[in-house]
Parts: C-alpha cells; sequence; structure tokens
C-alpha cells in the first residue's frame, strides 16, 4: 500500500510536468494532468477537486474519465505535435535508426489516440 503522502507527492510532481507541458515543446500535457488527477484522487480531495474542475484542464480530465475519450481538437493537436516532432528530428538529421524508433513509437501512439471516441456530442477540447 502507498502512503498518503506518496500519492501526494507524484500528483504534484506530474502537475508540474503537465503544467511544464503546456509551454515545452514535446513534453505531453495530458497523460501528466491524467496521472495528477489519478494521484489527486488518493491522497488530497481538495487538489483532485481543483484539477478535475479546473476551467481549461477539467474537461479534459473528465472526458478521460467518463467515456475514454479523446477529443478532436486535442487528437488533432496531439498528431501535428507528433508530426512536428518527427520532422525536426529528420531536419537535424538524427541517426536513421533514431529516427526508426522515433516514428515507430509515433505511429503506435498515433494509432491508440485515433482509435479512442470523441467523446459526447458537444464542444470537445
Amino acid at each position: 500500500m502507498v502512503p498518503r503522502v506518496l500519492w501526494l507527492l507524484l500528483g504534484l510532481g506530474a502537475t508540474g510536468c503537465g503544467i511544464a507541458g503546456i509551454v515545452l515543446p514535446l513534453v505531453p500535457t495530458t497523460p501528466f494532468l491524467l496521472l495528477a488527477a489519478f494521484a489527486f484522487a488518493k491522497s488530497s480531495p481538495r487538489l483532485h477537486l481543483w484539477l478535475t474542475t479546473h476551467p481549461r484542464f477539467g474537461p479534459l480530465i473528465g472526458n478521460w474519465q467518463q467515456h475514454r475519450a479523446i477529443g478532436p481538437t486535442a487528437k488533432r493537436a496531439a498528431l501535428v505535435v507528433m508530426a512536428l516532432a518527427l520532422g525536426l528530428s529528420w531536419l537535424l538529421a538524427v541517426p536513421g535508426w533514431v529516427l526508426a524508433v522515433q516514428a515507430a513509437v509515433l505511429v503506435c501512439v498515433a494509432a491508440f489516440i485515433l482509435t479512442r471516441p470523441d467523446g459526447p456530442a458537444g464542444p470537445q477540447a
């Protein structure tokens, strides 16, 4: 059993990484915020409520928790960033084997993203 304080520290760290992902290219935001919501649910009802009702992050988290869905806008943004990352690697002339591994991982991630439902009808994030 993981002590509550460790869940809290994991949630705070994941929130920090998620917030960093907003401004840093190639750092994902949503997965870190989903991890933070999970950790806060086990450690801090107050922080869990703050994160899940946040005007920017709350809809993304709620859509995933309730429907295991990723909204169309988030899907497009993720795919564009992945394509840009692969293109940047190519422009920087990274070794071919690194480019191949990166492309294979990004194709798998893109397949996962594209196979998730869009969620309920209405505005999506």
